[in-house]
């Protein structure tokens, strides 16, 4: 087909990037274990020895809030003989409880031959060889795998040795968002979807609202500029205008709660949106925010953990309801999904080799620009 007969339309990825085992492998390998990706929020772990222990494209990972308080990730391995220090999964499984894992909030202890680590993945003893000539501790250290902090979320990357450069990619966002305290937020509730669609596609989703119209009713009535022209022309930069009256992401528009400290008069009463590769999908408005992780199953599979972010002042009131926020972005969320669904099914038709894009979905681009910048593993 022409370009004077696609109307300025340009491909998207093949069909097979969505639907192919053999590329959501290589995106584990060119992306999910190299590239920087969004593993949660710092108030998961307050306490030293808090932790978590993550999937990530089938790597398991310890994430811990050392003694000092800086938030450390390892590979769930040991240095001995490779066994997993955690796993609950497995003990559950025969009906047993090792001593192993993150022991007394101080240390992480293998449960095969007893190695013991420090929360920050230094050696701390291996029976009957800690005292052998020539036996170094410190080079038998956990595998690191590299963390960084933004606007309270942890970032994480499995190949800390060829790392890019984390501040470089969130230059932007941070500047857009500068007067949002996104670090002093805390989470009041939580969803999880599992969707039936490539990450590529959800994310290809939420970053073009062609789709809005058909698709979100109830987001247009507030969002009335999201129905003309997909919303190309309205200004990222200074926020997105609601109808008159309305100021944020609710059933009406209004809430109780106060607006953000610090925000610009522009900014109390328009909503941002950010999308920071590989897997946060971030909207804020004047009140709350939405953070949306999407942690890649399959190649038409995603889990999607999404965190409803509000000040602190509000949640200590005792009235607090986040209910209005948090079931419009439900609704909202679940017809994305559903849509995604109907996409991820579509294209596996024989008949159906790529898709296109639309000259107003120029921002659904970036997804491609992205795979090129990380390249083959």
């Amino acid at each position: 087909m022409s370009d004077k007969a696609n109307g300025g339309m340009e491909k998207s990825l093949d069909s097979a990037a969505y639907l192919n085992a053999d590329a959501f492998a290589r995106d584990k390998a060119a992306i999910f274990h190299r590239q920087w990706f969004c593993a949660g929020r710092e108030e998961d772990m307050p306490a030293p020895g808090d932790h978590k222990i993550l999937d990530i494209a089938g790597e398991s990972v310890i994430v811990v809030r050392g003694k000092e308080g800086a938030i450390h990730a390892h590979y769930n391995v040991c240095r001995h003989r490779g066994a997993r220090m955690c796993d609950a999964v497995s003990d559950a499984r025969w009906g047993v409880k090792l001593d192993a894992g993150v022991v007394g909030r101080t240390m992480i202890r293998c449960p095969y031959h007893g190695w013991s680590y420090a929360l920050d993945g230094r050696l701390l003893a291996a029976p009957q060889l800690q005292d052998s000539p020539g036996f170094d501790k410190a080079a038998f250290g956990l595998h690191p795998v590299a963390v960084q902090t933004w606007g309270g979320f942890v970032f994480l990357n499995l190949s800390p040795d060829t790392a890019p450069d984390f501040t470089a990619d969130l230059a932007e966002p941070s500047r857009r968002l500068a007067n949002y305290p996104l670090a002093d937020l805390v989470t009041a509730r939580t969803i999880n979807y599992e969707v039936n669609a490539n990450w590529k596609l959800i994310l290809e989703n939420y970053n073009e609202c062609y789709h809005c119209p058909g698709v979100h009713p109830e987001l247009t009535a507030i969002v009335p500029a999201f129905k003309v022209r997909g919303g190309i022309d309205l200004d990222w930069e200074a926020g997105i205008p609601h109808r008159e009256g309305a100021y944020t992401y609710t059933w009406d528009g209004t809430t109780r709660r106060a607006p953000f400290p610090g925000l610009s008069e522009d900014e109390k009463v328009r909503h941002k949106g950010e999308l920071i590769y590989p897997n946060l999908m971030f909207s804020v408005s004047c009140d709350h925010a939405a953070a949306f992780v999407l942690w890649p199953l399959a190649a038409g599979r995603t889990l999607i953990e999404c965190r409803f972010l509000f000040h602190p002042d509000e949640v200590a009131k005792g009235d607090f309801d986040p209910s209005d926020a948090v079931d419009f972005w439900d609704l909202v969320n679940r017809q994305d999904w559903a849509v995604c669904e109907r996409v991820q099914s579509g294209i596996a038709a024989r008949v159906h080799t790529h898709g296109f894009y639309a000259p107003i979905e120029d921002l659904s681009l970036d997804i491609r620009r992205y795979i090129e910048r990380c390249g083959e593993p």
